[in-house]
């Protein structure tokens, strides 16, 4: 079962987070640090894409629009690049990064990406295509798996140029790492897009994911 909540965004709240200050009238955000959470959910309702944020982390889950939710990530999320030469994308070797791991960790966030609502049969080859359009913040942002031996594989980064584009499969979820060069906070721009079976395309607008990076 699924909740979905109406809230207030604020645009201000990341900052907000950063300084320990509350912004002045500021409306009620959801921060979500720590947990199951898929960041960017994707469903497909009334002949429409949309993308939303499903905490599982709560029972039962709740969804939200990207506008009401500040994604944090603690600072036990801080650690250094590998040495191995794949993670380069990151950094040279040793740099500090903050990277939300792919493998739960309790204490920290564990962002999803998610298809899971979406029915096979409906869409051509039962994909959608998920877009990182655009990223703003004071560094940069991957979205990358580690394979059994610890090498990285890129899967969205906003170092090389955007759009990246990702396929997602209909009624599947995956988990993979965020990184982020730098502290501070990020707005990271999605959208999905897809054919039906008929041929008909259909896309989402755009979502704009906060992420806070201490």
């Amino acid at each position: 079962m699924r909740v979905r909540l109406t809230l207030l965004a604020v645009a201000t709240v990341g900052a907000a987070l950063l300084t320990g200050v509350a912004p002045a009238q500021a409306a009620p955000a959801v921060v979500l640090d720590k947990g199951h959470v898929d960041a960017v959910d994707v469903e497909y309702e009334d002949g429409a894409l949309e993308l939303i944020v499903h905490d599982e982390s709560a029972e039962p889950g709740v969804e939200y629009e990207p506008s009401q939710v500040v994604l944090k990530a603690l600072a036990g999320a801080r650690t250094t690049v590998p040495a191995d030469p794949s993670y380069r994308f990151l950094g040279a070797a040793g740099a500090p990064v903050s990277i939300l791991p792919e493998t739960q960790n309790p204490d920290l966030l564990w962002p999803g990406l998610s298809a899971e609502e979406l029915a096979t049969g409906v869409f051509r080859s039962d994909s959608v295509t998920l877009r990182l359009t655009g990223v703003s913040g004071p560094g940069k942002v991957s979205v990358f798996t580690t394979d059994s031996f610890g090498a990285a594989t890129v899967l969205l980064n906003s170092g090389d140029g955007l759009p990246d584009a990702l396929s997602l499969t209909a009624g599947l979820h995956e988990h993979a790492n965020w990184g982020f060069t730098k502290p501070g906070v990020y707005k990271l721009t999605f959208r999905a897009s897809a054919q039906l079976v008929d041929g008909t395309p259909v896309s989402s607008p755009p979502a704009v994911l906060t992420f806070c990076v201490e």
